[in-house]
């Protein structure tokens, strides 16, 4: 089993800048891939971006340029750093974890509780 915990929500104003973490206990993780959904209200959950336990990863175009997955196995600890937020990044964040390979929720079975991320002025 492994259970996450994810942090570093907030409001920021268009933008700016956050950070999330989100903090594996119960295994490593290592050998996991690691995904960050997001879900806006009355919409479905969608996948932010993936980081792959060979070193590769994948972002959705939205955030492409923007977001960045990293790492630290030390730590098992996953972070999403969001730069140059837009109002429409406003969303509830999840991290997942899963031994598979995919970008489709169904793909994951171990999730965190989720992070509000709110961007306005």
């Amino acid at each position: 089993q492994v259970q996450l915990v994810e942090s570093g929500g907030g409001l920021v104003q268009p933008g700016g800048s956050l950070r999330l973490s989100c903090a594996a206990s119960g295994r490593t993780f290592n050998s996991y891939g690691v995904a960050w959904f997001r879900q806006a209200p009355g919409q479905e959950r969608t996948v932010v971006g993936v980081s792959w336990s060979g070193g590769s990863s994948y972002y959705a175009d939205s955030v492409k340029g923007r977001f960045t997955i990293s790492r630290d196995n030390a730590k098992n600890t996953v972070y999403l750093q969001m730069n140059n937020l837009k109002p429409e990044d406003t969303a509830v964040y999840y991290c997942a974890a899963d031994p598979r390979r995919g970008s489709q929720p169904y793909v994951y079975d171990y999730w965190g509780q989720g992070t509000q991320v709110t961007v306005s002025s």
